[in-house]
């Protein structure tokens, strides 16, 4: 699915050029900083692909319901959509759309470095809805106003596809798996009795493919940054998540997926296992690979260690309200109109394929259906069950890019030149440190 957000695309604030600045924005309310609280007229919102495609099936029964407004959703693309974000907010706001679909790894960015240019939608009544959504996600929105300024759309729990027919022929169980040593176990077996390997990754780190390190540390509650923004690179979860991923490595389980479209090929073949993935990998793995019908699974994401949680929020994405729109309300009440019923959401789930963040969208009988692509697997109801579970927010941070490569540095020397997980993931945080001014965790 090609909403899913595009963490090897570096964060764009530290640097959009001058260049950059000078790009044409396309939205109208080109007003700068001034903003105001119009609550009708026309407001434009920004997403990209398949979610713009669910925010407009919510626009016909909106706009019955809301004479006066009028919604035009456009499909900005992604990664452009980052590029028009971040010059509008670094213009002061202007050329923005009213309404802006925004990640999880940008959101605290934009918080930070531009305070005004994300509207305080607690003056509109958004803290009222703190509780509704998925665990982890509310602090995300929160600026150092301690005000709300976003609402959750789309949550993205980890889960783990295999492929069943892979499994069975090597005789694994994997319902007798509960950790990531288990599944380097399992993956041996796998690799003797079918030449398939268990997982691919990108070994030179050409395109930064942090996923399943980032996994791994999330399982454990870890990211690159505490929640006081401090440096956990080199924490014991991350020197973990970093030597199961040498384990697998030097045991000959690992497909080195570098290059564009490795591994989608590599999938499309058959050549890899399992696949750790989030919630919005269910319908991509289906369409993508039609021919493969009846022969993937999911299951929950094996602990990164013995006895550990099985459960991650790998990402998330919001709506937010430009500071600068001149129809804040009008703005406000489209947000609050799609994200906050559940018919309105799962009617964007089903058009868009965006896992909704909102609890009660979770009663609908889909979320427990079994779908044919994974053998009559109720496949969506294991990812709501992790929902369930206390989860930590991850914070990116302003210089989660730096932290990115700094990280994918760290990996390729691991995997490339067998360096120590420990060693070179102190040297890649102390390298953050000095270029961010941030502190060390203890």
């Amino acid at each position: 699915m090609s909403h899913q957000l595009s963490r090897r695309r570096l964060l764009q604030l530290a640097t959009a050029s001058a260049a950059g600045l000078g790009l044409a924005a396309c939205g109208d309310n080109g007003s700068g900083n001034a903003g105001g609280d119009g609550d009708s007229g026309r407001i434009v919102v920004w997403s990209w692909t398949t979610a713009a495609e669910g925010l407009r099936s919510v626009v016909p029964s909106f706009e019955r319901d809301n004479p006066g407004i009028k919604v035009d959703v456009q499909d900005v693309g992604n990664p452009a959509i980052w590029d028009k974000i971040t010059v509008g907010l670094a213009s002061g706001g202007k050329g923005l759309a009213d309404v802006l679909h925004i990640g999880v790894d940008y959101l605290p960015s934009y918080l930070d470095k531009f305070p005004d240019g994300i509207a305080d939608l607690s003056e509109f009544g958004a803290d009222k809805y703190q509780d509704a959504f998925a665990k982890g996600l509310w602090p995300t929105v929160i600026g150092t106003d301690k005000a709300a300024h976003a609402l959750p759309w789309e949550v993205n729990p980890l889960g783990l596809f295999y492929r069943h027919d892979h499994f069975e022929k090597a005789g694994v169980d994997p319902d007798g798996i509960s950790d990531w040593n288990g599944m380097t176990t399992a993956g041996s077996k796998i690799l003797d009795a079918t030449g398939v390997r268990l997982l691919g990754l990108d070994k030179t780190g050409a395109t930064q493919d942090m996923d399943f390190f980032q996994n791994l540390m999330q399982l454990q509650d870890a990211f690159y940054f505490d929640r006081a923004g401090r440096i956990t690179l080199a924490s014991p979860a991350a020197v973990k998540a970093l030597t199961i991923i040498k384990r697998l490595n030097d045991a000959g389980l690992i497909a080195d997926t570098a290059g564009q479209g490795t591994e989608k090929r590599l999938l499309g073949q058959g050549k890899l296992a399992t696949y750790a993935e989030a919630a919005w990998a269910v319908e991509y793995l289906a369409s993508t690979f039609p021919e493969q019908k009846g022969k993937w699974r999911s299951m929950q994401p094996p602990a990164a260690v013995p006895r550990g949680k099985r459960n991650a929020i790998v990402n998330s994405t919001y709506l937010a309200v430009a500071g600068s729109s001149t129809r804040r309300r009008a703005a406000w009440r489209f947000i609050e109109y799609a994200l906050t019923q559940p018919a309105q959401i799962n009617r964007m789930f089903a058009s868009g394929g965006v896992f909704p963040a909102l609890d009660a969208a979770y009663d609908d009988p889909r979320f427990s259906a079994p779908h044919p692509f994974y053998g009559g697997q109720k496949v969506l109801k294991p990812f709501v069950e992790s929902l369930s579970a206390p989860a930590r927010a991850s914070n990116f941070t302003g210089d989660y890019a730096r932290a990115l490569k700094f990280a994918s540095d760290a990996q390729s020397q691991v995997l490339i030149k067998g360096a120590d997980p420990a060693d070179a993931l102190r040297k890649a945080a102390e390298q953050l440190a000095q270029q961010t001014g941030r502190k060390l965790a203890a």
